[in-house]
C-alpha cells in the first residue's frame, strides 16, 4: 500500500495559510481542533504541530475514538489495572500516559461516546486522571490535538456531542481544505505521490499533460487518499509507461463538479476537449490554466446566486470561508457577479 505522505504537498493559497497557522499555534500549548473530509490529511496537519511544537522530543500518539469498540475505548485512552475487568490480568498503560511529554492526537473525536466525552472533559479541566479500575490520580502531562471530519456543531444541536466539550477542544481551530478545493495542487500531489511509489520499490510511470489537467479537474470526493489509490492502481496497470486521458478510469474522464448541472457538464466537456490543442501550444502554463477553469465556476456560481457567497459555496461544494478566500485571491467582489465571466489576466 502506498502510504500517505507526511509532509503537506502544495503551493496553493490555500495550503499556505494552513502552514502558517501551523507555525503560529505549535509552540503554544494550546489546544488544536482540526476540522476537514477524510483524506484531507488531518493527522498530517497534527504531526506538523507536534513536530514544530516544544514537545518536538515527546511522542506522538495516535489515537482513533471511532475505531476502538466504546466499551475499549475508556482503557484504551486511561489504561487499567490489573483485574478491573474480565480479561485484564494485567495493569496497562493507557495513550494518556503513552503520550506523557508529548502529543496526545484524538481523531474522529465527533464519534467519541456521551460517556467518555464527559471523562474527556474533566481530563482537559484538571489535567489528571485515573486508570480504569483504579484510583491513583495521574498528571496528564500531554498536549491535546483534536480531528474529525463530523459537524460538532450540528451534532451539539443533535443532543450528540458536549458543547462545553466542544469549546474546550476548539481554541485553535485549523480547517483542512479539500482536495477539489485546490485544483492547482494537484500535480505536485502526484509527483510526490510517484517519487514515494518509485521509492518504495513499486516503479514508476508518468502522466501526459492533458491526463494531468483532467485529474485536476476531477472533484475527488475521496481526497488525497483518492488519489493516493489510483496512483496505485496505474503503476500496477501501466508499469514504467505513460499515462494518458485515455488510460485513467472512465469516473475520472467523465466526472464534473456538479453531475445535475447540463450546464456545468456541457461547459466543462468543452474544455476537457480543448486540452489537447491548448497543450500542444508552446509556453502553456497548468496552473494558470487550472487557475482560469476554477475563476469561471466561481464567477458563474456567484452570478447565478445572486452574489451570495454562502449560497454560491454551498453550489460549488465547499465551505464558505474556502469561498471567500478564493474571491480575495482573484480579486472577485459582489459588485461585479452581474458581469460577464471574464478571463484571468495574472499568470
Amino acid at each position: 500500500m502506498l502510504q500517505a505522505s507526511q509532509q503537506i504537498v502544495g503551493s496553493s493559497d490555500i495550503i499556505a495559510r494552513v502552514r502558517h497557522m501551523i507555525s503560529q499555534v505549535a509552540k503554544s500549548e494550546a489546544t488544536v481542533l482540526i476540522l476537514g473530509e477524510s483524506g484531507t490529511g488531518k493527522e498530517v496537519v497534527a504531526s506538523h504541530v507536534h513536530e514544530q511544537s516544544l514537545r518536538a522530543n515527546g511522542p506522538f500518539v495516535p489515537v482513533n475514538c471511532g475505531a476502538i469498540p466504546a466499551d475499549l475505548l475508556e482503557s484504551e485512552i486511561f489504561g487499567h489495572e490489573k483485574g478491573a475487568f474480565t480479561g485484564a490480568i494485567t495493569a496497562r498503560q493507557g495513550r494518556f500516559e503513552l503520550a506523557r511529554g508529548g502529543t496526545l492526537f484524538l481523531d474522529e473525536i465527533g464519534d467519541m461516546p456521551h460517556a467518555m466525552q464527559v471523562k474527556l472533559l474533566r481530563v482537559l479541566q484538571q489535567r489528571t486522571f485515573e486508570r480504569v479500575g483504579g484510583n491513583r490520580t495521574i498528571e496528564a502531562d500531554v498536549r491535546i490535538i483534536a480531528a474529525t471530519n463530523a459537524n460538532l456543531e450540528g451534532k451539539i444541536k443533535a443532543g450528540a456531542f458536549r458543547e462545553d466539550l466542544y469549546y474546550r477542544l476548539n481554541v485553535f481551530p485549523i480547517e483542512m481544505p479539500t482536495l477539489r478545493d485546490r485544483p492547482e495542487d494537484v500535480q505536485e500531489i502526484i509527483e510526490d505521490l510517484l517519487i514515494r511509489l518509485a521509492h518504495d520499490g513499486h516503479g514508476r510511470f508518468e502522466f501526459t499533460a492533458d491526463a494531468i489537467v483532467t485529474l485536476s479537474q476531477y472533484p475527488w470526493p475521496g481526497n488525497i487518499r483518492e488519489l493516493s489509490n489510483l496512483i496505485q492502481r496505474l503503476a500496477i496497470l501501466h508499469p514504467n509507461s505513460s499515462v494518458s486521458t485515455q488510460d485513467l478510469p472512465l469516473k475520472f474522464t467523465h466526472a464534473v463538479l456538479h453531475p445535475e448541472s447540463h450546464e456545468i457538464r456541457d461547459s466543462q466537456l468543452a474544455v476537457k476537449g480543448a486540452n489537447d490543442a491548448i497543450i500542444l501550444h508552446e509556453g502553456f502554463n497548468l496552473r494558470r490554466h487550472i487557475n482560469q477553469i476554477e475563476l469561471r465556476y466561481i464567477h458563474k456560481a456567484l452570478h447565478d446566486c445572486g452574489g451570495v457567497v454562502a449560497h454560491a459555496a454551498e453550489k460549488l461544494g465547499m465551505r464558505r470561508t474556502t469561498l471567500v478566500e478564493k474571491m480575495r485571491k482573484y480579486g472577485i467582489v459582489r459588485d461585479d457577479v452581474s458581469a460577464p465571466i471574464f478571463e484571468m489576466t495574472n499568470s
